[in-house]
Formats: C-alpha cells, structure tokens, sequence
C-alpha cells in the first residue's frame, strides 16, 4: 500500500506537500524545516524533479546518519520518520514531517517555510508571526516597555468600560484597572501595546492614518492626519468620508425623507474597523485612505495575516485568524464587531445591495488593498472583478484581454482610465496576461501599445 502511494505522489510531481531530491544534502534539511514550519509533508530521495526514479546507494547506518544530521541541525529538534522502499528494483527513502506544535523552526539559524512547491526563507515578521501564534498569542498582548499609564487617558479608559457595559447590558463590579487586568490589557504591573493604542492621551506616531479627497491621482482637496486613539480614529475617519459623500433624499412615503449615501456607511465602517483591527502597528508604514470621485481606496499596512490567500478570501471558505486578538476582543465586547471573520461577507454584500460593483480586495506590496466603486458595474471588475478567477485576479486579467482584443494598440495608463482602475493594478493584470501568453507589447517603450496574440 505505501509502496503505491509513494508512486502516486511521484506521478503526481512536486507539490506544497511534496519534494523530490535526487540525494540527502543540505537542501533535504532546509525542505524538511520549511515542511514542519507549515502544513507537513513528505520528501522522497532517490527521485528528480522530473519524476525519474534515479535511486540511492544505503548501507546499514545510512538512515541513522541522516536522522541524526536532522537532529543535530534543526532547533527545536526534528525527529521525522525516515524508510527506505524498493521500486522498480531501485531503493528510494521517504522521509515524513509532521507540522511541529512548536515553531518556526530553523536550520543553522535560518528559517523556512513551504510555499506551493518551493521553499522560501522566512522573514523576520513571518518569523515573529510564527511565534506567536505557537504561544497561542498576538503582539498586542505583549508589554509595551516604552509606554506607561501616564501616556494613557483613564477618561478613555471609563469610556470603553461604559460602551462594553452598555452592550452586554451589566455593570462591572471592579474599578477601571481590576478591568483592565480582567481582558489583560494590564500585566504585571505594565501596559500592553493594546492598552497603548486603545487608550493613549496625545499623539501617537505607531497609529497614524492619512485621509485624503483627491480630485486626481496628485490633486488632494482636502486631507488630515489622524494619530490617535483607535476607537477616535474610526470616528473621525468615518466623520471626514461623511463629510465628502454625495447624498440624496429618499421618498418612501414616511414622514420623513431618507438620505443615501453614495456609498453604502456600513461598508465603509466595516473597512474601517477592519484595518484597524488587522493592521500590523510594527509596520512603519501609514494606513491611508484616498477618496476620488469614482472610487474609494484603502491601504492597510500588513497582508493577509496566517496563511490566508485571495482565493480564500473571495470564496469565504477559511478559518478566522486574527493579527492583533487583544484589540478584536475589545472591539467585539463594546459591540463594534459582531463576530470573527463575517466583514469582507458584510461589505461585499452592502455594496451589491446599493446597487454597486463588488469591492475589489488585493494585497499590495508590504500591505493590503480595498478598492469600493460607485457605479454598478465597472468593467473588468463587475463582480468582485468578475467572481474572481482563481479567486480574486484573472476575472479582471479576463476583462482586461477583451477590451485589449476590441481596442488593440492601447498603453497601461489608457486602460487605467477606460476601466477606472488602479494603473498599478492594470499593470500587474497585464503582467499576467504576457505571462500566459494572450498579449504583446508592440512598438517603442513610449508609443507603443497592446496587442492580443
């Protein structure tokens, strides 16, 4: 039975969970270290990247002598299952690692983890991330060494109490710190970083947000900095977009008129809350917030946090996972948040029930982008860029191509503007569609255009 799975994986070729080496070197235990700081996996020697069974020479102590170079090389220790099968007349071994409870784990120092069928080195946030959440903990339930109950507002503080005391409809017996100790914003004495963020009493630099009403993409009619509190930052946020959204009255025979927005505030207020619950506050980067009259993007420092992808996202089929646990939890006890994991659900659906194209979700460079539209449907993004293919790009490649195939001969920056999308993504979706061999650049640099193949 083993001897037809390990031929399967073979005939299947290298995968996330998959490697093949044609010997035992220092490749096998960076594999093996990449498999156990993600999902598993099995590495089969004796076999080459093209699926040929090459076979290896063991003797008796060969097997010992590669678990112990594993052993010896990877901290904490990996002790991975290690056989050696006969096909075809060829000795093979497979050697089997389980995702460690404990991690990331490294080889001389350095870390890996598997991505698809390669193994990448980690950085020094993904090294951290891993950390913690081994400890079953975020960064924001750490100390804050720098900070102390002098940079915080216990007005603020009271406030918060008043909101979660307000929506769980009861009191709290204990004063405001027995609280703060109570939901571990306070430990041994000292401030979290959440507690810093929820609370501080000036200017923080670690929490700064630029807004801004743009008439172009370099034209800003007006524009603030905000570097507060996080509860204050969402209201002023949402109190500066407010103040820049068309609105209509509504006749619906009641009493009263109506008004609607011409974006959905539910939307734009679950956005809201979501970067500031999931940004990554160690990035020195500014969430910012840009307002055209066609659009509104939002940029988070911080990707999709764990091992979330865009496919996933779009779809809906993933498990929750979230940067900054102690934040979320205060934001769901006052009633922010309803519930983990339900946002991109919510926007997608107020925006489809304003009559508006589906937001478009993308990560982009150190962070992550949300772009909201104000017409119904956008072409090329209608949709969620057309459903997403492969989850969240190749609907709006796809709608790119066409429009390339009726309008052949235009540059990157005139399809921007035709489709009322991003250049850079524009240009990221063209990338793809040469890469798959749909289109070609013709002509000189600056006076040359696009062409379907």
């Amino acid at each position: 039975m083993m001897i037809n799975a390990i031929i399967k994986s073979i005939n299947a070729g290298e995968t996330s969970m998959t490697e093949f080496k044609t010997t035992f070197q220092k490749e096998v235990i960076e594999t093996v270290v990449a498999f156990a700081n993600a999902k598993g996996g099995q590495i089969i020697i004796g076999v080459s990247d093209a699926r040929h069974i090459n076979g290896v020479v063991i003797n008796n102590e060969t097997l010992k002598d590669w678990l112990n170079q594993i052993k010896n090389n990877t901290h904490p220790s990996i002790l991975p299952d290690i056989e050696a099968y006969q096909i075809d007349g060829k000795t093979i071994v497979l050697i089997s690692v389980t995702e460690q409870p404990v991690k990331p784990i490294s080889y001389k120092n350095r870390y890996f983890k598997r991505f698809q069928n390669a193994n990448h080195q980690m950085s020094l946030d993904e090294i951290a991330n891993e950390h913690l959440k081994s400890i079953n903990s975020s960064w924001d339930y750490h100390l804050d060494t720098r900070h102390d109950f002098g940079d915080i507002s216990m007005e603020k503080v009271l406030e918060l109490i008043q909101k979660i005391e307000k929506h769980k409809d009861r009191l709290f017996d204990d004063d405001p710190y027995q609280v703060l100790q109570k939901y571990e914003l306070v430990k041994e004495g000292k401030l979290t970083f959440a507690a810093y963020l929820l609370f501080v009493n000036n200017i923080s630099a670690i929490t700064s947000l630029q807004i801004g009403r743009f008439k172009t993409e370099t034209d800003i009619i007006d524009n603030i900095d905000l570097n507060t509190d996080l509860l204050s930052q969402i209201e002023g946020v949402l109190s500066f977009i407010r103040r820049h959204l068309m609105v209509e009255y509504v006749i619906t025979g009641e009493a009263q008129r109506q008004e609607r927005y011409d974006y959905p505030v539910e939307a734009i207020r679950e956005i809201v809350i979501n970067m500031v619950i999931h940004r990554d506050y160690r990035d020195s980067g500014n969430s910012i917030i840009k307002i055209f009259d066609d659009r509104i993007e939002f940029f988070n420092p911080g990707k999709l946090y764990g091992d979330l992808t865009i496919a996933q996202l779009n779809t809906g089929q993933y498990a929750s996972r979230t940067r900054n646990r102690a934040i979320a939890n205060m934001f769901k006890e006052c009633g922010l948040i309803e519930r983990y994991g339900s946002g991109i659900k919510r926007i997608r659906n107020a925006c489809v029930k304003h009559g508006l194209a589906e937001p478009v979700f993308e990560e982009f460079q150190h962070g992550f982008h949300v772009v909201i539209y104000k017409k119904a449907n956008v072409e090329g993004v209608s949709g969620g860029v057309n459903g997403g293919v492969n989850g969240g790009v190749n609907g709006g490649v796809n709608g790119v191509l066409a429009h390339i195939q009726s309008h052949p001969g235009q540059r990157a920056s005139e399809i921007s503007a035709t489709f009322h999308i991003p250049l850079r993504t524009i240009e990221r979706w063209l990338k793809e569609l040469r890469e798959r061999g749909e289109i070609e650049f013709r002509g000189a640099s600056k006076t040359g255009g696009y062409f379907a193949q």
